[in-house]
């Protein structure tokens, strides 16, 4: 097996050294083609296959630029292997989901979870609808929109007034129904995020809550009109909601909430046949991932750990996701549906 650490190369036809401008650097790791281009003052990109999936631009110079964006390709490389299939929309045996309609929220980027969970309903014969965080993720969310032949793309910071509304009213007009719902956004500020639980500040506790929890609650109030005829809901949670895991911190404390969440609405729901469900991925390399220190060892720990002996892909996580949307599942609801290859029940 070829291996897993690429080889970067310095492209020579780039200024390099003292004075230089923009450094670009190539490497190819089994199938796949990466580039790191960084700049002086310490802002740059990485790219796999043609496809930016990380990007920093407060790194302090352009060597700290280059090591942050090395470990988002190492990560890439470890959570998806070498000789990883193109971003593609897998082929389906049968379009069990035909006739379905769903919104999925929380696409940045080819390596997000919600990318992984769109490829999968669209394959089994669904249609997507599909949100952007604001005009500098649109450039990078559309392009997988088409791929996906979506017929709605909009504007959703659950910030902003009005837009969580304004997506389920085009919603409403474009289908007139919706049978699933995919929650993946959460967020907490670096000071809450990176500190002790016990030192977060009220601000920075509230907007962990709001975005990580509340939201998904606001969500499935705004989806329940239009499940006339029942549907699913799920969000995103990880095992850091019922264990300790080491700078998980504030956003643990979400999850748990968020958790809980998931049970209440199931048990209001239930009587209209809409399911509620929370999905806990192992540790993936995502963007959002990225603000958590020492997540490469995270992600070690928890292939060592695991009784498969392997990372979960968002592929994994999008097919099972879109199996419990399926009519055969309309009895199962109220779940937290681990797909870690077994982590959390290892001691």
């Amino acid at each position: 097996m070829p291996s897993r650490k690429p080889n970067w190369k310095s492209n020579d036809n780039v200024a390099a050294g003292r004075g230089a401008t923009v450094q670009q650097f190539f490497a190819t790791v089994g199938g796949d083609k990466l580039e790191i281009q960084v700049a002086p003052w310490g802002e740059g990109h990485l790219k796999v296959n043609g496809s930016e999936i990380a990007r920093v631009n407060d790194a302090k110079d352009r060597r700290q630029a280059f090591r942050d964006l090395e470990q988002h390709a190492n990560r890439y490389l470890n959570a998806s292997g070498v000789n990883s299939a193109p971003f593609t929309i897998p082929a389906a045996k049968a379009k069990l989901l035909e006739d379905k309609k769903g919104l999925i929220v929380g696409i940045a980027n080819e390596n997000s979870i919600a990318w992984g969970c769109a490829k999968a309903f669209r394959a089994f014969g669904a249609e997507v609808a599909v949100t952007y965080l604001n005009d500098k993720a649109r450039k990078y969310v559309e392009p997988l929109a088409r791929q996906l032949d979506s017929p709605i793309v909009m504007p959703l910071d659950v910030n902003v007034p009005g837009q969580m509304e304004a997506v389920f009213k085009a919603i409403a007009d474009e289908w007139g129904k919706l049978d699933f719902l995919v929650h993946s956004i959460a967020f907490s500020p670096k000071d809450a995020l990176q500190g002790r639980v016990v030192d977060v500040n009220r601000a920075g506790f509230l907007t962990t809550m709001d975005v990580s929890c509340w939201t998904f609650i606001r969500m499935a109030h705004l989806a329940e009109p239009l499940m006339r005829k029942g549907g699913t809901l799920f969000t995103m949670t990880y095992y850091g909601s019922q264990m300790v895991v080491k700078n998980y911190n504030i956003m643990g404390v979400a999850k748990a909430a968020l958790e809980s969440a998931v049970r209440y609405l199931a048990a209001e729901l239930g009587p209209k046949g809409i399911r509620v469900h929370a999905i806990s991925p192992g540790p993936l390399a995502t963007r959002a991932a990225s603000g958590i220190p020492e997540f490469d060892a995270l992600l070690e720990k928890a292939k060592a750990k695991a009784p498969t002996k392997s990372l979960v892909s968002i592929d994994d996580v999008g097919v099972a996701t879109a199996f419990l949307a399926h009519d055969a599942a309309r009895l199962i609801t109220g779940e937290t549906l681990y797909i870690d290859g077994g982590y959390h029940i290892i001691d």
